[in-house]
C-alpha cells in the first residue's frame, strides 16, 4: 500500500510539476471530486491556446511556465505588432487586434517574471519609432512644420491611452513597485526627448510668427500644440511666456497699472492686423470698444489706489 501510495504521489508531481496543488492531498475528495477525464482536459487546453492564438508550441503557457526563448519568440512578437498599430494609426482607424489577448500576454509574462525584460523591450521599441517621427520632422518645409509637428504631437498621446492600460500590471507590479515611476510618464519623457527636445527651438519662432500673422494656421491647432508643449516640459513657458498665456491660465504675474498702456497697444495692433487682412466690418466699432475698455480698466485701478 505504501509503494501504491508513493507511486500516486509521484504521478501528482508530474501533473503538477511546480507543485500548484500542494494544498490538496492525491486522496482528498476535493481532488478526487473536481478531477476532469483526460479527453475534457484537452479539449479545454485546446480552446484556451485557440482563444490566445498560441501555437501548440507553446504549449509550456498553460504549464505556466514561459521560458525567455517562448517570450522572445512567442509574446513579444504579438506585442511589438499591437504596439506599432497602436503608434501608427490616425483617429478613427480600425485597428484588428485583440486587446483582451494583449492585456492578457502581458499578464502571463509580469506573473513569469519577464517584467523587466519586457518594460525594457516596449522603451526601445518606441523610442526608436519616435527617432523615425524627428527625423520626418526634420525633412519638412517651415510651411508643413507646424501641421506636421501637432499631428505627430497628437497621433502619439492617442496611442498612449491604448498603450498604457494594456500594460497595466506591468506599470503596477514592475515600474511603480522597483522603479518608483509611472509608464506614463516615462512614455511622455521618450517624446519629449526624442522629439520636442530637438525640435523646439526650431519650432517656436515659427509659432511666435504664425500667432502675430492671424489666419495663418487654424486656433485649435496653436492651441493643441501650445498645450501640449506645456503638458511635456513647463519650463518652456519662458521661451515665449505671451504666447502661452494665451492657451494656459494664470502663467504670467497679474497685472499691474503701469502696463495697461501697453495692454490697450496690443489690443490696437490686432485690431490693425485684422483690418490689413481684409476684416474691415464692425472694425470701427471694435476699436472704440477696446478703447473703452483700456479707459475703463484704467479708471479702476486709478480708484482702487485712491482708496488705499
Amino acid at each position: 500500500m505504501e509503494e501504491e501510495a508513493a507511486a500516486e504521489d509521484e504521478s501528482m508531481e508530474a501533473e503538477d510539476p511546480n507543485h500548484n496543488n500542494w494544498q490538496r492531498g492525491p486522496h482528498s475528495s476535493e481532488a478526487q471530486g473536481h478531477r476532469k477525464p483526460q479527453a475534457q482536459q484537452q479539449r479545454d487546453n485546446g480552446t484556451g491556446r485557440a482563444l490566445l492564438g498560441i501555437s501548440g508550441s507553446a504549449s509550456k503557457f498553460l504549464m505556466n511556465v514561459i521560458t525567455v526563448d517562448d517570450y522572445r519568440s512567442t509574446y513579444w512578437p504579438k506585442l511589438e505588432s499591437a504596439i506599432d498599430q497602436l503608434l501608427t494609426q490616425s483617429p478613427g482607424d480600425y485597428i484588428p487586434i485583440s486587446y483582451e489577448q494583449i492585456y492578457s500576454c502581458v499578464y502571463k509574462c509580469v506573473c513569469q517574471q519577464h517584467s523587466e525584460q519586457m518594460y525594457a523591450d516596449l522603451m526601445r521599441k518606441i523610442a526608436s519609432h519616435l527617432e523615425r517621427v524627428s527625423q520626418d520632422l526634420q525633412a519638412c518645409s517651415p510651411a508643413q512644420y507646424i501641421e506636421k509637428f501637432n499631428l505627430a504631437l497628437g497621433q502619439y498621446m492617442g496611442a498612449l491611452h491604448s498603450i498604457v492600460p494594456l500594460f497595466i500590471y506591468m506599470n503596477k507590479f514592475y515600474i511603480e513597485t522597483k522603479l518608483n515611476r509611472d509608464l506614463k510618464d516615462d512614455l511622455i519623457r521618450l517624446f519629449t526627448d526624442h522629439v520636442a527636445e530637438k525640435h523646439i527651438y526650431s519650432l517656436m519662432p515659427l509659432l511666435i510668427e504664425a500667432q502675430s500673422t492671424p489666419f495663418q494656421i487654424t486656433p485649435s491647432t496653436m492651441a493643441s500644440i501650445v498645450k501640449g508643449l506645456y503638458t511635456l516640459r513647463p519650463e518652456w513657458v519662458q521661451l515665449a511666456p505671451t504666447l502661452f498665456s494665451k492657451f494656459i491660465p494664470n502663467i504670467l504675474p497679474p497685472a499691474v497699472e503701469s502696463e495697461l498702456q501697453q495692454y490697450a497697444a496690443q489690443d490696437q495692433k490686432l485690431q490693425q492686423e485684422l483690418a490689413d487682412n481684409g476684416f474691415t466690418r464692425g472694425n470701427q466699432s471694435r476699436k472704440r470698444a477696446g478703447d473703452e475698455l483700456a479707459y475703463n480698466a484704467a479708471s479702476s485701478c486709478s480708484g482702487s489706489q485712491g482708496y488705499r
